[in-house]
């Protein structure tokens, strides 16, 4: 059985525990950086808002974060679950990157995420802000792929 018929767990109605453990399974994916682990999580049809670009189903989904992580360098993620209820999470989040000349930004965002019955992200709204930041800034310094379970929160990080 597929990813796409199986479905990802946990499933919705959400608990508190379980929104926590969503978030924190979307947050270990995208700083994987691997755009195709990352849209197994997105139901076939999936709809995205992210900025002001719309991405429509898991082909999209996969090119749109080839392109992002051609752009967004050592990215690295924090994502911070703010509600919850029934199928939808909502999460605030923090990212930091920098480009190819070497200008680092560290991006903030809150994201609406929809869910149907199987765990499958069917609708993702992304509102997010770039900020300039010099390199001595960075707060998010662990090696490249899963932050470390000690590593502090964004709550933690005062973002």
């Amino acid at each position: 059985m597929s990813d796409s018929t199986q479905g990802r767990p946990p499933y919705p109605p959400f608990t508190r525990e379980s929104a926590i453990q969503k978030v924190r399974a979307a947050e270990d994916a995208w700083n994987s950086r691997d755009p195709q682990r990352v849209s197994l999580a997105y139901s076939e049809d999936s709809q995205w808002r992210n900025r002001a670009e719309f991405v429509n189903g898991r082909g999209e989904i996969v090119e749109f974060l080839q392109r992002k992580w051609r752009k967004e360098l050592d990215y690295r993620l924090i994502k911070e679950l703010w509600s919850y209820d029934g199928n939808r999470i909502a999460v605030r989040f923090a990212y930091e990157w920098h480009d190819d000349s070497e200008n680092w930004f560290r991006s903030y965002g809150n994201e609406n995420w929809e869910f149907n019955e199987r765990g499958l992200m069917v609708r993702r709204y992304a509102c997010i802000n770039d900020l300039p930041i010099k390199e001595e800034e960075r707060k998010y310094r662990w090696p490249l792929g899963r932050r470390p379970d000690d590593h502090p929160g964004l709550t933690d990080l005062n973002l």
